[in-house]
């Protein structure tokens, strides 16, 4: 052996050896444990609004679909007749102005036993062994037992049985609610069924509307949210909820934009509206408002999240350039100072009364209002500057204290509004956040921006139908660039947030973060949430300087400090395992949660192969020694010693 010569010792010779053996440091990473900048408390959040059914089959918890007759073309979706009944919508017998359809099961002369209709709701039903509560309003005169089950669709078994007496009567509706319990189903192919004696209205018809059936709900709220979907929501830690939308709030017209006068109060008062996405049968989903403006307040105070309200400010997503100027606006200005009055006033107030009269005394917490949604685009560019001051004028006359959002840093005249927050949007392909990854390195701090929504949407030019670890590490990159300029990104969220696999509405078939259907343990959660959830779940108030021998690419990094603990973010953009040797003076142990994969892996339906692992490390000689394989995302928490 060449090393072994005179003056050279065996133990130097085996000494040379090991090193040659020993892997290279391919980047030394320094962590400054002073100076640095502060990070935004909500820098990770979620955006949220009605697509995929996100919300009517998703995180709302009614169970049933099509249960107030309503849209444009009401039909009876998801309806089937049980026995020997004839089911048609009735015109006649409205519940109320909102709801002006009912359905009529009309009974044959001489029919005999049960009869009734059923509700296979999105795709199916969730049944598990809990309790459930079921709720309509019924007219047309009965007095006699009536049946609620939850059923298997092929099987026919009866998971749940409910049997209870109703009076009701041909002049009005009468409410109807029954609490039950069920047991547990194997799958979500499940239907709720309704039946009655037929012998009791044979010959004539019986009336039903705002037909209901609700799970435990996540913090029992009445209305509330789906637990399957909010607990894996809470998981995440995040900061704020930005509501009720983006293009969805803006509607195709004025008349359809989301209107908060119309998501209150009593749900037989709701009319729900015309979305804005399309199914693959090219049909606008009609939503039904269930999950309405106190409802998504309800929703950040159960999560404690920062709520960022969006108020339409006259764009529509009409083609031909469907934009409200001048004095027409003026309507659009009060309307919104009518829903900040409803949410932040008192009971002395005309809405503050009015949202007391809904069983909402207290004023909701609110310091974030976004004007309008991408206003850079449809047309609504030019118009931006104008209608933008007009409500923000207008807004912070009457409320000084909230911080005004604008939706777009285009169009606005060189001297902006002092104060003013603006959004930034990123869709497209991995390439595009690895490009801006220092989009925000050398912007006015004067100016601070919030990006509520950013999704990688294809790889190679192929679009995605869920998350894969490459596009989710490229979505990291662009993470690990916002968290090192935190202190002008205040706020950043991935979107869509939520999809039901029953069916897609947005163009093409693009990705979302949290995937689910109604089987028992059918939430999937994609490489992309996890990216958010380990972002989320580390954070530092401090964003820490590092001096590194390499520059950035294909690793990338950011690191932090909360009070006890160190944290540093690492991306590594490519196939090759990289090693990376971190040093964080006063640090003595820590844990490493790594995420992991081949470019393509995905978490899909029936599949979660990517999952994050977290193990716990100690510094050698001052240093931990990390290895990222390729296409990983991985979190550093350095304990200080004595923590």
């Amino acid at each position: 052996m060449a090393l072994y010569r005179k003056g050279f010792s065996l133990c130097q010779m085996l000494l040379s050896f090991c090193c040659l053996l020993a892997p290279v440091v391919a980047l030394e990473l320094t962590v400054s444990t002073t100076g640095g900048n502060h990070s935004s408390p909500y820098l990770y959040g979620f955006m949220f609004e009605d697509i995929n059914h996100s919300g009517d089959g998703g995180i709302h918890s009614q169970l049933l679909q099509n249960n107030g007759f309503q849209g444009s073309n009401p039909n009876l979706t998801a309806y089937a007749a049980v026995g020997n009944v004839n089911l048609t919508l009735d015109t006649v017998n409205p519940l109320s102005t909102a709801l002006p359809l009912s359905l009529r099961v009309a009974v044959p002369a001489g029919a005999s036993g049960a009869v009734g209709f059923s509700n296979s709701g999105y795709w199916g039903i969730p049944v598990n062994a809990d309790s459930y509560v079921s709720a309509f309003y019924i007219k047309g005169d009965y007095v006699g037992e009536v049946t609620v089950r939850l059923v298997g669709a092929s099987s026919g078994t009866a998971y749940a049985t409910d049997v209870f007496n109703v009076t009701s009567n041909s002049t009005q509706f009468t409410c109807i609610e029954t609490k039950f319990q069920s047991a547990q189903a194997p799958d979500g192919n499940n239907i709720w069924t309704l039946t009655f004696d037929a012998p009791k209205v044979a010959g004539n018809a019986l009336y039903f509307s705002l037909i209901q059936l609700y799970p435990p709900t996540f913090q029992g709220r009445t209305n509330g949210l789906k637990p399957s979907i909010a607990n894996v929501l809470q998981d995440m830690k995040a900061s704020f909820l930005r509501f009720p939308g983006g293009n969805n709030m803006e509607g195709n017209s004025a008349s359809s934009r989301w209107k908060w006068n119309e998501t209150v109060g009593p749900l037989y008062t709701r009319p729900g509206r015309q979305g804005i996405y399309r199914t693959e049968t090219v049909v606008f989903l009609w939503l039904i408002r269930e999950q309405g403006l106190n409802e998504y307040f309800q929703w950040t105070k159960d999560m404690d999240l920062v709520a960022v309200l969006g108020v339409w400010d006259g764009l529509s997503l009409a083609q031909s350039g469907n934009v409200i100027t001048g004095d027409a606006l003026k309507p659009y200005i009060q309307d919104a100072l009518n829903e900040l009055e409803y949410i932040l006033g008192d009971a002395s107030t005309t809405y503050g009364k009015l949202r007391t009269s809904h069983g909402y005394p207290n004023p909701w917490s609110l310091t974030y209002v976004e004007i309008g949604n991408e206003d850079h685009w449809w047309y609504g560019g030019p118009s931006y500057a104008e209608r933008f001051t007009a409500f923000h004028d207008a807004i912070k006359s009457k409320y000084p204290n909230l911080v005004i959002i604008a939706s777009t840093d285009e169009y606005f005249p060189v001297q902006k509004p002092e104060g003013i927050w603006m959004d930034y949007h990123s869709y497209g392909p991995a390439e595009k956040f690895i490009n801006e990854f220092n989009k925000f390195d050398n912007f006015d701090r004067k100016f601070p921006y919030v990006v509520t929504e950013y999704a990688c949407v294809s790889i190679d030019g192929a679009h995605l139908r869920q998350p894969t670890m490459q596009a989710s590490v490229a979505e990291a990159i662009f993470m690990i660039g916002m968290e090192r300029n935190s202190d002008v990104v205040r706020m950043a969220a991935y979107a869509p947030l939520l999809q039901n696999y029953g069916g897609y509405t947005w163009k093409n078939h693009e990705p979302n973060l949290v995937l689910f259907n109604n089987d028992p343990n059918g939430v999937f959660l994609t490489t992309s949430y996890y990216v958010q959830q380990m972002f989320a779940t580390n954070r530092g108030h401090t964003i820490l300087p590092v001096q590194s021998d390499g520059p950035f690419g294909p690793v990338y990094y950011v690191a932090s400090k909360a009070s006890s603990k160190y944290y540093v973010k690492l991306a590594n953009y490519g196939s090759s395992t990289q090693q990376i040797q971190v040093k964080i003076e006063g640090t003595n142990s820590g844990l490493l949660t790594v995420l992991s994969g081949n470019a393509g892996a995905a978490n899909t339906f029936g599949s979660m192969p990517v999952l994050p692992r977290t193990t716990p490390v100690v510094p050698t000689s001052g240093a931990f020694d990390i290895v990222l394989p390729g296409w990983t995302v991985a979190v550093l928490a350095a304990h200080m010693k004595g923590q």
